[in-house]
């Protein structure tokens, strides 16, 4: 994470030191660099530099309508999973023309929605979507163009909870099936087939998976030709890791390398939704210690930022390196923990740090999968997105204030 670097003895996002953020937006807040979602999507521009791709960020790992925004500028795609994510992409400037929908679960409201926004395509996710599909879209008078995802049975070797891609996961369509299926939608006039979608999971460090699994769907689109359909795309899905720790992690272009030499020779585009790989190294979590507990058995840095706002410790037992904004005083250890009401509630365990009460901690790596994923619970609001452009800080999206939280709610007469 080069974008956070320190400078005389103090942690800075580019050139903005994270003291002065603090003091300025408050803690906890989500602070990213400009810079580094930048720098992480030219990695995937020259790694497929003379190929006709179609990058589609993965929206769910990060929402934030300025950062959209910036990948909208890039000409990048959008990856998206629910109708909301659509009406984000929307208001960010993005276009619908280069949106995928994938998810197994889209409401009759949703597919409207896509269609009058008039989306590139459907990742569709099983035979019952396929024909509530087809319903949605003639009641319109539109055709909705539709890959159908398949799911290869392949291990991505990646955390249970991230894996997406073997048989016993709720994605895709069974690849055994999919041919059958293919012959049945293209005999549905509301429907236009426009390619295969494929995607194996998250937090993915070697690309021989990725690469088995195009192996799979470059069979099946060629079994598909045979039968006269003809494929505009194949989308082979995201799922490139980051180093959270001390994970030996692919450049973009050598683990692109094994699943584009599948792919050489084919004139279909290739579709990519990368998320954790072009944002996750691209901010962190900034937070102030509020109490120093030491007891019998551990000592525990009690901070303002909690699992719910940070929810992949608790949630998966991750990894996020934890560094003092300015260290001071001797080294301890102790277990990272937040304020809210659960044993589960911890950010890192085991940390050996240089604090005193009240000094600012960074939580490194919490670019993808923080904002998106934190809550309310315990009744906290949620924090404050920042973004650092060279010198200057901008103010993404404002801390929520209490009373926001109950708004909508109404007591009983």
């Amino acid at each position: 994470m080069k974008h956070f670097n320190t400078r005389d003895g103090a942690l800075f996002a580019e050139g903005v030191a994270l003291e002065n953020i603090a003091a300025t937006y408050g803690t906890p807040t989500f602070v990213y660099s400009r810079a580094a979602l930048e720098e992480a999507h030219a990695g995937y521009a020259a790694a497929l530099a003379g190929r006709d791709t179609m990058l589609c960020y993965a929206v769910k790992s990060n929402s934030n309508l300025a950062i959209l925004n910036v990948f909208a500028r890039l000409g990048t795609g959008f990856d998206i999973v629910s109708g909301g994510e659509l009406a984000r992409v929307v208001a960010a400037g993005g276009d619908p023309g280069r949106v995928v929908f994938s998810g197994v679960g889209k409401t009759r409201d949703e597919m409207r929605a896509a269609l009058e926004h008039g989306i590139y395509c459907f990742n569709v996710e099983s035979e019952p979507e396929l024909y509530r599909l087809a319903e949605v879209a003639g009641s319109l008078g539109k055709r909705a163009p539709i890959a159908l995802r398949v799911n290869p049975d392949v291990d991505p070797k990646t955390h249970p909870y991230i894996s997406t891609g073997l048989k016993c996961n709720k994605f895709g369509v069974p690849i055994s099936g999919a041919h059958a299926l293919y012959l049945a939608a293209a005999k549905l006039p509301q429907l236009e087939i426009r390619g295969i979608a494929c995607h194996i999971g998250s937090q993915l460090l070697d690309p021989a998976p990725v690469a088995e699994a195009a192996a799979k769907v470059v069979a099946l689109a060629e079994a598909l030709n045979r039968d006269g359909i003809e494929l505009r795309h194949l989308d082979l899905g995201g799922g490139l890791g980051i180093r959270y720790d001390d994970e030996e992690v692919p450049a973009t272009r050598d683990y692109l390398a094994p699943l584009l030499k599948v792919l050489a020779g084919r004139k279909e585009r290739l579709l990519l939704e990368p998320g954790r790989s072009l944002v996750g190294n691209a901010g962190v979590l900034l937070s102030r210690v509020e109490y120093l507990k030491r007891g019998e058995d551990r000592n525990f840095a009690i901070i303002d930022a909690a699992m719910n706002d940070l929810a992949r410790p608790a949630l998966y037992d991750a990894w996020h390196r934890i560094a003092e904004v300015r260290p001071r005083g001797s080294v301890e250890r102790y277990d990272v923990v937040g304020p809210v009401c659960e044993s589960g509630d911890f950010l890192g365990r085991a940390r050996d740090l240089a604090l005193g009460q009240e000094d600012l901690v960074a939580i490194f790596s919490a670019g993808a999968y923080g904002m998106t994923m934190s809550s309310n619970y315990n009744t906290r609001a949620r924090a404050a997105e920042v973004m650092v452009d060279g010198g200057q800080c901008h103010l993404i999206r404002e801390r929520e204030r209490i009373s926001d939280l109950y708004a909508g709610e109404h007591l009983l007469p």
